[in-house]
C-alpha cells in the first residue's frame, strides 16, 4: 500500500500532532509527555508494536497503531489495533479501509494469527468501517480493564 508508511523516530512530531487531535476528539486526557512516552518505544523498533502513518509520509492524514500479544487461543501472535485515526476533513474517502486492508495483509504475511480492536459501542460509523473490513464482535465477550 503506497499510503501506509511504518513510522520511525523522524516521524514523532507529525505523529504527536495527529495523536493529540485524536485524543482530543474522543476525550482521552493525555498531555504531550504522556503521548511521547507511549509512542517513542514503538517508533524506536520495540517488538511490542508499531505505528504506521496513513497518507503521504511528509503530510500524513492519519495513523494506525498496532500492539502485539501472544495468544494461546489463536495459537500465536495477536495484533491489537490500539488507535486508528484519520483527520476529520478527509474521512469517508476510503483511507481507513485501505489502511486496515494493508495492515491485515502485512501482519498476516508476518505470521500474526489474529487482529483485534475495541470500538465505541455508540460509534455506528466506525463500527460499519470495521465490519466492512471483516472485524466482528465476539459473542459472549466483553473487554474489561484494570488500570495499574
Amino acid at each position: 500500500m503506497r499510503s501506509l508508511h511504518l513510522a520511525g523516530p523522524e516521524d514523532a512530531e507529525k505523529l504527536l500532532k495527529l495523536q493529540s487531535d485524536f485524543h482530543t476528539e474522543i476525550g482521552i486526557d493525555s498531555d504531550a509527555d504522556h503521548r511521547l512516552q507511549a509512542i517513542a518505544p514503538l517508533l524506536d523498533g520495540s517488538p511490542h508494536g508499531a505505528i504506521w502513518l496513513i497518507g503521504p509520509r511528509r503530510a500524513p492524514v492519519g495513523y494506525i497503531a498496532v500492539t502485539f500479544t501472544w495468544s494461546l487461543e489463536f495459537g500465536g501472535l495477536e495484533g491489537v489495533i490500539d488507535e486508528l485515526f484519520i483527520r476529520p476533513k478527509v474521512r469517508k474517502r476510503g483511507m481507513g479501509g485501505e489502511a486496515l486492508s494493508g495492515i491485515v495483509k502485512s501482519l498476516a504475511e508476518a505470521g500474526v494469527r489474529a487482529l483485534s480492536l475495541e470500538v465505541d459501542m455508540t460509534d455506528d460509523a466506525t463500527q460499519r468501517l470495521y465490519r466492512r473490513n471483516h472485524f466482528l464482535p465476539r459473542e459472549g465477550y466483553q473487554t474489561m480493564t484494570r488500570l495499574l
